[in-house]
């Protein structure tokens, strides 16, 4: 409001020029990601996951958390050994090393950050798991192949309301018939999305250029209008996030101290306590969610023999 109105053509401009063609992608996502290994090291735990960790019980620590919203994506996916799983979107490898090591299926996982990328190809060698994973940098729009199973953690956050028609039917072109995918995204509420869509907020402007907040009903109209798949099963675990931001909030303020000497200016210091808390707040007021969505690619014309499959009646791995 008042004076601060007069900014937003400028806001505007500065954030189209940062669209996400594959180009603006890799810079939107250096901008963040490729802060430096060492820094995200110091606030994140041993999986190095910079996402939402589920607290099954209230004494759980983060890394505890964390290993338990790993193990629960991979039973949602049903993997096997015999699976060859995608990764869109890999972080620093700690859900690939995870579901390698505990459930022996290959993993092809890709990132467009030259820092992850490099951490990420260390980490499998260092656990050995080589011949199970196979580590890459490129695009989603530039990936091949058929797998059995795909997922996402909090990477459709990052591409911008133009391309979700884009990654959805991409999605479906990379899963084998009866594949299943299972994104963890980042969701605001519905009724917010459109207005969401077109303003520039202090995340957009500071902290993710280029991102923008999905909502459930969009994603889900997208899927039935522009795909052959099927939303099977969602799960809310926002709440669970207020509590992982503030324990990385938490391992920020430890490791001051650490984090100074590495060269971060106190201006990025305030700026990373107040992304942190706004986010904390927005989750604990249910103004953002968290969802993770299990998606299947059944045909229409094989509808009458989905029962016979196992897709009728409950369960599915669902946490």
């Amino acid at each position: 409001s008042g004076f601060a109105a007069l900014t937003k053509p400028v806001q505007k401009i500065l954030h189209w020029l940062n669209r996400n063609t594959q180009a603006g992608s890799k810079r939107n996502i250096s901008a963040h990601y490729d802060l430096g290994n060492e820094f995200f090291k110091l606030m994140l735990d041993k999986t190095m996951m910079y996402s939402c960790a589920i607290f099954g019980e209230p004494e759980m620590d983060l890394h505890q958390a964390q290993l338990n919203r790993l193990d629960i994506i991979c039973k949602k996916l049903d993997l096997k050994s015999t699976d060859h799983l995608l990764e869109i979107g890999t972080g620093w490898g700690g859900l690939a090393i995870h579901a390698a090591r505990h459930y022996q299926c290959r993993v092809t996982t890709t990132t467009i950050s030259r820092e992850q990328y490099e951490l990420a190809c260390q980490r499998v060698k260092d656990e050995g798991l080589e011949e199970y994973i196979s580590v890459i940098m490129q695009d989603y729009r530039e990936l091949e192949g058929q797998y059995d199973k795909l997922v996402s953690i909090e990477m459709i956050e990052a591409i911008g309301h133009e391309h979700y028609k884009t990654y959805f039917k991409k999605c479906q072109a990379l899963l084998k018939p009866h594949g299943m995918m299972l994104i963890q995204a980042i969701t605001i509420a519905d009724q917010r999305y459109q207005q969401a869509k077109r303003s520039v907020d202090f995340i957009k402007r500071y902290i993710f250029p280029g991102g923008c907040l999905p909502s459930v009903t969009m994603m889900t109209d997208i899927i039935s209008r522009h795909s052959d798949m099927r939303l099977y099963h969602l799960e809310d675990i926002g709440p669970h996030y207020a509590t992982t931001l503030r324990m990385w909030r938490d391992n920020v303020k430890a490791n001051l101290c650490k984090i100074r000497d590495m060269g971060y200016s106190e201006t990025f210091l305030r700026m990373w306590h107040y992304y942190l808390c706004y986010c904390e707040g927005g989750f604990m007021e249910r103004s953002i969610g968290t969802v993770q969505m299990l998606i299947c690619l059944l045909y229409t014309s094989d509808a009458a023999d989905d029962s016979k499959r196992g897709w009728g009646g409950g369960g599915g791995g669902g946490g």
